[in-house]
């Protein structure tokens, strides 16, 4: 397995100076965290970890990984540092570590292409082990990275007040992620731990993964190999996307903000449609002009999927993300920079 690079210096330094003095909520404390492989969960892993090499904060990072051969391959500077403790196990059965956690992560994902019923209890005894785990420690905060996919569509920016998927409606990816938020609120509020849920959208930048239906990562790769854009229906689709340090920052000020219990959109409002997506990477790439596939699209071609950001702007003390011009500059470069 290829091994991954570090994070860009200057987005650790970017989220290292925007969480500011809240680092020290970290000092001599320990964190578990799922999903430390993936997109949210590799990005909040390398930015404490620079955290703790600037500031030296002796936290300790417990990482639940089924394959810590496979995390070691993939980000060897992570797995190896000596703030980085790898627990071995699935997440419905690992073993607790002897000890207190004070602060929980639940980021893992399931892998590519499983079943959805199966899916349903992989997250649901999953989320319970790692609920009993924070109650067992009376843990100081846990961290839900959940998703936009729980809203049902409005055709305008979905806002935390929104109606959401029904629990008794057909079961697809959305319900079963509600499912999981219903089950962290109802325990987190019975024995008073602390709850953040982030509901996140669409991203940008580093580690966002390829060949997984993300249209950015999608047409990036295609402009880098000199391909033709490739566009899965007309490209009607309206997204909007959220550069990967800004992300991360907006996660760390959510598990760090001071309420007991709060539910929080992360994302970009900067509204397009997936065709201008892809003629905007082709132009800056200087790649082959925009190809229009004919499969898929159907009844979702006008899906509306983007956040209302207004709740976290005012609570987490955040900025709007960077806008997607900069975005695009900065990853089509990157991609030449890759592909030579």
């Amino acid at each position: 397995m290829k091994s991954q690079p570090p994070l860009p210096t200057e987005d650790l330094e970017q989220v290292f100076e925007r969480v500011g003095e809240l680092w020290d909520k970290f000092r001599c404390k320990r964190l578990f965290l799922t999903g430390g492989s993936g997109f949210f969960g590799s990005w909040l892993l390398e930015t404490l970890l620079f955290a703790e090499g600037k500031i030296h904060l002796g936290v300790q990072a417990w990482v639940l990984s089924r394959n810590p051969d496979r995390l070691r391959a993939r980000l060897p500077h992570l797995a190896g540092h000596p703030a980085v403790r790898l627990v071995e196990g699935m997440a419905e059965d690992f073993v607790f570590p002897k000890e207190r956690m004070n602060f929980v992560i639940h980021s893992m994902v399931p892998d590519a292409g499983m079943a959805l019923q199966e899916m349903e209890q992989w997250f649901e005894r999953g989320t319970r082990r790692l609920l009993e785990l924070a109650v067992r420690d009376r843990s100081e905060g846990f961290l839900l990275c959940s998703t936009g996919a729980v809203y049902q569509p409005q055709g305008r920016p979905l806002s935390e007040e929104d109606p959401l998927v029904p629990l008794d409606g057909p079961l697809t990816y959305g319900r079963i992620r509600r499912q999981v938020e219903e089950q962290c609120m109802e325990v987190c509020q019975r024995h008073g731990v602390p709850l953040k849920i982030a509901r996140g959208f669409s991203f940008a930048g580093p580690r966002l993964p390829e060949n997984a239906g993300f249209a950015m990562a999608d047409f990036l790769q295609d402009a880098s190999a000199g391909r033709k854009i490739r566009i899965k229906g007309m490209g009607e689709v309206t997204r909007s996307y959220m550069f990967a340090a800004d992300m991360a920052l907006w996660l760390w000020k959510a598990l760090l903000s001071p309420t007991l219990m709060d539910i929080f959109n992360i994302g970009s409002a900067e509204e397009i449609q997936i065709k201008d997506l892809a003629e905007k990477i082709s132009k800056l790439a200087q790649t082959r002009a925009v190809m229009l596939a004919e499969d898929g699209g159907g009844a979702s071609r006008n899906a509306h999927y983007i956040p209302c950001l207004e709740k976290a702007l005012a609570r987490l003390g955040v900025f709007h993300p960077r806008n997607l011009q900069e975005i695009l500059l900065r990853e089509t470069q990157m991609e030449r920079k890759l592909s030579r």
